[in-house]
């Protein structure tokens, strides 16, 4: 089988995930508790009002007709009409994912800087003063949750020292790592610990395997066999954890969006669920489920490329 024929099966096989993610999706949110037609109009509307908003939204519809509506939008392109922005679904998460998708693969860097070298130094020197100081203070970031660090981060980096600004996303590419640099930092911390613990545990169990002693016997660099045999072999295993990491920081930027006024869709989700914006609430785990899914299909391909035995026959 070539690569782009495992390419197109995988493809083909999230066909059904997203058919099953979009009927989960219909069901729990007409599950939220409130009316999104009284959410939507003004305090002072009659009942009468509030039943023809209903009857717009299509809300008095059986559920299997919504259904059916929501699952040819979709296929459309046609996301609907946000209640609480008044504007088109589809255009809302256009303008607010590009942040979040910067914010992610910020923090994914941060994460592979920190644990990369780390999780090495730890590994090599395994349990020596070096590998105890490392795990230890990884453990601290693992334990601490992720938005008490975002909070420490901004009120001494931002509000005390005024180092970085409090919120805000920038308009330039270098003002987006500078707005971004703390809740990237944020997310990172925790994620690297993960991570670290990962890949040093990956390595230890690598560097004692037979084809590294007999790369050892062969005479080559210590270097070269920790470049070539043992990081390559030992990274198949941190590659999914990553994989899975990523997914978990989309659909997890709520709250560092929150506490740093990021302007992503993370941010946006709660304020569509507080609202009670169907549309938009919709619209936004469909865009997730789909980032998510193809964020697990690239971490597939790169396990094939990293051992030759993933690769399909």
């Amino acid at each position: 089988m070539s690569s782009i024929t495992y390419l197109l099966s995988r493809l083909l096989q999230m066909i059904p995930t997203f058919i099953l993610v979009m009927v989960i999706i219909f069901l729990l949110v007409r599950l939220l508790p409130g009316d999104p037609a009284i959410a939507m109009a003004d305090a002072k509307a009659t009942e009468a009002q509030l039943e023809a908003l209903r009857q717009r939204l299509g809300l008095n519809e059986p559920l299997w007709t919504q259904f059916f509506y929501f699952v040819r939008n979709v296929l459309t392109g046609d996301l609907g009409q946000s209640i609480l922005l008044k504007a088109p679904v589809a255009t809302v998460i256009l303008e607010r994912l590009p942040v979040t998708v910067f914010l992610t693969l910020y923090a994914v860097l941060f994460s592979l800087l920190i644990a990369g070298p780390l999780a090495a130094i730890a590994a090599l020197n395994k349990n020596q003063r070096a590998d105890i100081i490392i795990r230890g203070l990884f453990q601290v970031g693992l334990s601490t949750p992720v938005f008490y660090i975002g909070l420490l981060l901004l009120t001494f980096l931002a509000a005390f020292l005024r180092w970085f600004p409090v919120g805000g996303y920038g308009q330039t590419f270098w003002q987006h790592m500078y707005h971004l640099l703390l809740p990237a930092l944020t997310v990172a911390l925790y994620t690297s610990a993960i991570i670290m613990r990962n890949l040093r545990s990956s390595i230890i169990e690598v560097i004692d395997a037979e084809y590294v002693q007999f790369a050892r016997a062969k005479g080559l660099s210590e270097g070269l066999i920790l470049r070539r045999h043992v990081l390559r072999n030992a990274l198949v295993s941190t590659v999914t954890l990553l994989g899975l990491s990523i997914g978990n920081l989309m659909s997890g930027t709520l709250v560092t969006e929150t506490v740093f006024a990021v302007p992503g869709v993370g941010r946006l989700m709660l304020d569509a669920i507080f609202a009670r914006d169907y549309p938009l609430i919709q619209g936004l785990t469909l865009t997730f489920a789909v980032l998510v899914s193809l964020v697990f299909l690239l971490t597939d391909m790169i396990q094939s490329w990293l051992d030759p035995r993933l690769r399909p026959s």
